[in-house]
Formats: structure tokens, C-alpha cells, sequence
């Protein structure tokens, strides 16, 4: 069973746990607890990672227990890792890139928080790449875009044109960074 619904707080959905001191499964109500999407945040705050790709990674953990029924982690391996991803890539239709972001996060999951690497994986089916190239606009076209801007909007898009910065990170920009 899997659903493609993300899971919604207030849900009354039992939640896969690890304990503190084995690392193995506890029971629901055991002592000393920790939830395993916590330890995905914990792991990735430790080594420093953005927040988009912590909630990324926090997304499709979740997503990979959610389509494995709940079952812990742990107790899965290659072949549901398998099954997973190419279930994204066939019957999710997914991009790419999002397929190897979500092969990012377990990756993470199993080298990281679990400490069990994952062995090669096998048989996955790969999503499609577009074939198409990205359309760029020429320096002439660029230049009648900014021409037609004024203010905070043209020094921005000035920034994300010229430094190749992406939009949050322009937008995340203050005057005292200059």
C-alpha cells in the first residue's frame, strides 16, 4: 500500500521511531524515543545543509516510509529503494531531477542517520531527461528587459543576471552585505 498524499500533522498515523541508545526500533510509547524524520533534521543540521534540502530530504524520507506502508527504514534495503524510485519515475511521472533528489535524500538516510550504506542499486528504472536545450535570451534581449525595469526589481534582476545568483538568494541579500 502507498498513498502519494504527504502526511499531514494531526494525522493519527503511527510514526516510525528509533530509540537514543541501540538505534533500533521501539515500541510506540517507549522511553527515550526519537522520531526518525527528527533525526533527518538533526543529521542535516549538523552537516551544515541548506534548509530547502533539509525539508527536501525530510519530504521524500517520509514519502519512501509512507509507499513501504509505514515500515521502518531499517527493515528495507535495495530492492524497496528500487521499487520506490522507479515507481516515481513510472507511475509519478516525475522529472529527473527529482527523481535523483529523492535518491539524494535516501542515500542520506541510509549513509547518514541509519549509518547502514546502501549497496549499488540495480534495475532502477530512470526517469527521462528533457532532450530540449534551455531557450537563453541574447545580450540584446536582456538589455530591453532591464531597460524596461526601475528601482529594487532592476537592481535584482541585475544581481540574478550578472552574478548568477538564484532568486532566493538575491532576495535574501541586505545592504550591509555589500
Amino acid at each position: 500500500m502507498h498513498s502519494d498524499e504527504p502526511f499531514r500533522p494531526g494525522q493519527n498515523r503511527e510514526k516510525p521511531h528509533i530509540s537514543r541508545e541501540s538505534g533500533g526500533p521501539t515500541p510506540p510509547g517507549g522511553q527515550n524515543r526519537i522520531r526518525l524524520l527528527d533525526l533527518v533534521r538533526h543529521a542535516a543540521r549538523a552537516r551544515h545543509l541548506a534548509p530547502n534540502t533539509e525539508k527536501a530530504y525530510v519530504y521524500w524520507v517520509r514519502r519512501f516510509v509512507l509507499f513501504h506502508g509505514r515500515r521502518h527504514p531499517r527493515d528495507m534495503r535495495e530492492p524497496e529503494v528500487n521499487a520506490f524510485l522507479t515507481d516515481l519515475a513510472v507511475s509519478g511521472r516525475v522529472a529527473s531531477a527529482t527523481q535523483n533528489q529523492a535518491l539524494a535524500g535516501l542515500l542520506f538516510l541510509y549513509e547518514e542517520v541509519l549509518q547502514q550504506p546502501l549497496d549499488r542499486l540495480r534495475g532502477v528504472v530512470r526517469a527521462k531527461r528533457p532532450k530540449r536545450l534551455p531557450s537563453v535570451l541574447s545580450p540584446e534581449e536582456v538589455q530591453k528587459v532591464l531597460g524596461g525595469m526601475s528601482g529594487q526589481p532592476r537592481v535584482i534582476a541585475t544581481l540574478l543576471y550578472g552574478a548568477g545568483l538564484r532568486l532566493l538568494e538575491a532576495l535574501q541579500l541586505r545592504v550591509i552585505d555589500a
